[in-house]
Parts: C-alpha cells; sequence; structure tokens
C-alpha cells in the first residue's frame, strides 16, 4: 500500500461516485454502502500516509509514471497529511450521520447526492495532495463546483439562490488565482511548484511575480471567505441541506487556509514573503478585523445556522493572523487551529443537523427545552461551545494560547486583543443558547415528539459521530504536544521560518 497510497487515495472516492452515478439509475440502495466503502479506503490511505509522511519527510507520487516537472506530481508531507486526514475522517463521519436525513429529505435524488458529495470530497483530497499550480487550479474548480450542487439541494429557493451567489463570487477568486499562476508561468515557464519555488529567488524583484503573488492571495482570500470576502459565505452555509453544511463548513475554509500556507512556504518562499514583500503587519490587521467583525456580526443573529456561520468567519482571521505573524509559535498556533476548528466546526454543524432532524427549525425560541429531549445532542453542543470559547482542556485552548503568545512575540497586541475579546463574546453566544435551551419550557409543537409529549432524542445512528468528534475535542487538546511535534516540527524543519 504504501507506494500507491496517494493514487488510492483520490481514485476510491472517485470510482466510488461513478459507480453511485450508475446505481442511482440502477438499483440506488447500493448508493450508500458504495459510497462508505470508497471513504473508507481513502481513509485507510489517509492513514498510511501519515504514518509514512514523519519519517519520510515528503512522500512524491509521479502520476502516470510522468516526472516532474513537465508530469504532475503529488507531494505529502506531513502537514498536507494531518490535513488529508481531517478530510477523510470528517467525510466518513458526516456520511455515516448524514444517512437518515438524505433518505428523508432527498427522496428523489440522493443518488445524485452520493455521486456529488464524493466528487466533493476527491477534489479536497486532491487540493491537498497536489505539487502542481495549474492542477491545484483544475481541483479548486472541482471542489466549487461540485459544492455549488450541493447547497443548490437545499429546500426552497434560498439554497438555489444562495449557491448561484456563491457560484458568482468563487468564479472571481478562481479567475484571481488563475491569473497569479499565468503570471508565474509566463516567468519561470514551470507550473510543478518545487520547480517554481527554484527559479523565483532570482525574480524575487519582478513586478510579475509581485502581481502573481497578490492575485494568488486574492483568488484564495476569496476562496476562504476571508473579511471583508466573506459575503458568500453565511447564506451558503445557512440554506444547504444539514448532511452538505456538515461536510463544506468544517472543510472547505480550512483547506484553503492550508492553500495559502503551501503558495507562503513552498511556491514564494518565506524570504520573500516576510522580508522582500513585508506585507505581515497589514495583513495581521485584516485578520484582526475578520477575527472582531465575524465574532459581532454572530452576536446579533437570532438564528443557530447564521450564528455558526459568522463564528466561522472569526474563526478564519485566527489562522490567517497566525500564519501571517512570521514566528514558529504563530504558524504552530495556525497549523493547530486547522485542525481543532475542523473538528469543532464539524461538532457544532453535527448538533444542528440532529436538532434540525427533530425541530422546526433552528432560531433560538425553536431551541427552547432542548436540554430536556435532547440531552446527549446538546451535551455535544456544550463540549463544542467550551472549546470553541478555549477553555481548558478543549483542543480550543491549546491553538488560542500559541496564538496569543506568538501575537505577544510578534508585538501584534492588536490580535492579541482581538483573539481575547472574541473569545468573551462565543462565551456570550454560546451561554445565551445554553440559558435557552436549558431554563425555558418548550412551546407547544415545538418539534418531533414521542406519546408522552417531550421533544425525542435524534436516532442513535446521528448521535455516535457526535459522541466521537465530542470525544476527539478532548484527545487533540490532550496530546496537541504529540501533534505539534509530529507535524509541526518535521514540516518547519523543511521549511524553516527565518
Amino acid at each position: 500500500m504504501n507506494s500507491v497510497a496517494p493514487a488510492l487515495l483520490i481514485l476510491a472516492p472517485f470510482l466510488a461516485a461513478l459507480l453511485c452515478s450508475a446505481f442511482s439509475w440502477l438499483e440506488r440502495r447500493l448508493c450508500f454502502p458504495t459510497a462508505l466503502l470508497g471513504l473508507c479506503v481513502s481513509l485507510l490511505a489517509a492513514l498510511d500516509l501519515l504514518l509514512q509522511a514523519g519519517p519520510a519527510g515528503v512522500i512524491q507520487y509521479k502520476m502516470g509514471g510522468w516526472s516532474p516537472p513537465f508530469g504532475i506530481e503529488y507531494r505529502i508531507d506531513a502537514l498536507s497529511a494531518l490535513v488529508i486526514l481531517i478530510i477523510a475522517c470528517i467525510a466518513l463521519l458526516n456520511l455515516a450521520a448524514s444517512h437518515r436525513q438524505v433518505l428523508r429529505d432527498m427522496q428523489d435524488r440522493f443518488g445524485t447526492f452520493y455521486a456529488v458529495y464524493l466528487l466533493f470530497v476527491t477534489g479536497l483530497f486532491g487540493v491537498t495532495a497536489t505539487g502542481d499550480l495549474f492542477n491545484l487550479y483544475v481541483l479548486l474548480e472541482i471542489t466549487s463546483l461540485t459544492g455549488y450542487a450541493l447547497i443548490a439541494m437545499g429546500d426552497g429557493d434560498r439554497g438555489p439562490l444562495s449557491s448561484l451567489n456563491y457560484l458568482f463570487i468563487g468564479v472571481i477568486g478562481a479567475s484571481f488565482y488563475l491569473l497569479g499562476v499565468g503570471y508565474l508561468y509566463i516567468m519561470t515557464g514551470s507550473l510543478n511548484m518545487v520547480d517554481v519555488a527554484r527559479l523565483l529567488p532570482p525574480l524575487y524583484g519582478s513586478s510579475a511575480i509581485l502581481v502573481a503573488f497578490v492575485f494568488c492571495m486574492l483568488g484564495i482570500w476569496i476562496k476562504m471567505a476571508l473579511f471583508p470576502l466573506h459575503v458568500w459565505l453565511p447564506n451558503a452555509y445557512t440554506y444547504a441541506p444539514a448532511a452538505v453544511s456538515r461536510v463544506i463548513a468544517p472543510l472547505m475554509t480550512k483547506v484553503m487556509v492550508y492553500v495559502m500556507i503551501r503558495l507562503m512556504f513552498t511556491v514564494f518562499g518565506l524570504e520573500y514573503v516576510f522580508e522582500q514583500l513585508d506585507l505581515s503587519r497589514t495583513v495581521v490587521w485584516l485578520a484582526t478585523l475578520a477575527v472582531l467583525a465575524g465574532a459581532v456580526m454572530a452576536l446579533a443573529q437570532r438564528d443557530l445556522r447564521k450564528m455558526f456561520s459568522y463564528v466561522i468567519v472569526s474563526e478564519i482571521g485566527y489562522m490567517v493572523g497566525g500564519a501571517w505573524l512570521g514566528n514558529e509559535l504563530g504558524f504552530t498556533g495556525a497549523v493547530l487551529h486547522i485542525l481543532n476548528d475542523a473538528l469543532m466546526t464539524f461538532a457544532l454543524f453535527l448538533v444542528l443537523g440532529n436538532l434540525l432532524f427533530r425541530l422546526r427549525g433552528v432560531s433560538f425560541e425553536d431551541l427552547r427545552g432542548s436540554f430536556v429531549g435532547m440531552p446527549w445532542t446538546m451535551a455535544g453542543f456544550v463540549l463544542a461551545g467550551l472549546s470553541i470559547i478555549g477553555v481548558p482542556p478543549t483542543c480550543g485552548f491549546f491553538s488560542k494560547w500559541y496564538l496569543i503568545l506568538a501575537g505577544l512575540e510578534a508585538g501584534a497586541y492588536q490580535f492579541v486583543a482581538a483573539l481575547v475579546l472574541s473569545s468573551l463574546i462565543c462565551a456570550v453566544l454560546f451561554f445565551r443558547i445554553i440559558e435557552i435551551a436549558f431554563f425555558e419550557a418548550p412551546g407547544p409543537s415545538s418539534g418531533d415528539t414521542g406519546q408522552n409529549g417531550q421533544l425525542r432524542e435524534a436516532p442513535v445512528s446521528m448521535l455516535i459521530p457526535l459522541g466521537l468528534v465530542s470525544i476527539s475535542l478532548l484527545a487533540v487538546g490532550v496530546y496537541a504536544g504529540s501533534v505539534v511535534r509530529g507535524v509541526i516540527a518535521p514540516f518547519l524543519g523543511l521549511y524553516p521560518i527565518p
């Protein structure tokens, strides 16, 4: 398996998507087990890659046997292996948790849903693993197009309309990135990331390289919804089907942060980013505004879906700011927060899906009495909320601690203040929900009730993934040091921060 793990990672969900598309016409009952099998194979490949990447440093795989820079190469180091494992775990758990909801809400198109879902995951795997700049663009578009289709499956007119808005803005982001790649190709004659990085240092003074960098970053920032480029995100995540928002919300923005880090470290180089351009102060200020704006906009919401969406906008600022502080503590905090925020956001949207399965809606008034009828779901909500706030020993505390230390070391006191203030705002957000759900009595016909008139808990198939993710919020916090030593230290050994 060692030699073919990168290929299996991509091919397993891709072939499963083709089979699901065929089964949607022939025998729809086979779609779910086929999708489950494809993602299980990808998860095994992801585990194998993570175990290899630490000792090996970099895993190289030549697609079709063609050597770079003419062929497409997959390069997987410790950081990309970690992101790949996150994608595999969340995609598989969400598929299992969403099965009953998909059967209920998408009876006429669940075969199509599974096929598009698998292609979306395939695109995320490819974006994370590829070592080719143009191949990255192609895989970004595969991910985006399937994301648009999944969001458009939302009920009513709001889902398709939100998807159309996302499409328009996503095309602008992709165009900026492609223009940047075009400038790089004109100047270097190569698209392989390592080859471009080798050819760039003599060209650092060129205005074309500056334009390429700005265009690439702008395109990625639009894709990751960095404030004020976030306008597509709240509606897209709010009006998508629950099975869709649970996978797009934890993964899409985090993978884009990874792509930004990959371009900074592997392509343009840290000397160019932090010394030649010296943009770190400006970007950290943008990240500070993102942290505060997302938290304040979340505070103004009265719907749980919108509130969670704006929390994501705030969390993006954490990761971007950490990556651009220009020190090891900041990078460590940013990478830890990619992992932590993926888990925290996934837990929140798993809770959201469980509530939507039983309740008429998820406005604050609909949540009254939820603790009585759905204690396990709301226990997961409390644990995810504590992690978002940054209460030890949950994982959210440790990445925030690294980011605060990094901000102090870099003299970015405004960023530190924003982190502390946003944590306090998140405490208000989540304790307000806990107060409503625990202390206020449910109204008449508040949702799906049993014979005793009490709100029913979500099915076991939806509670088990939530329980596993909730436990991981504690486990990843306890073993944060192992992540730093096993993933971040090897990566910084390859690309040391000056």
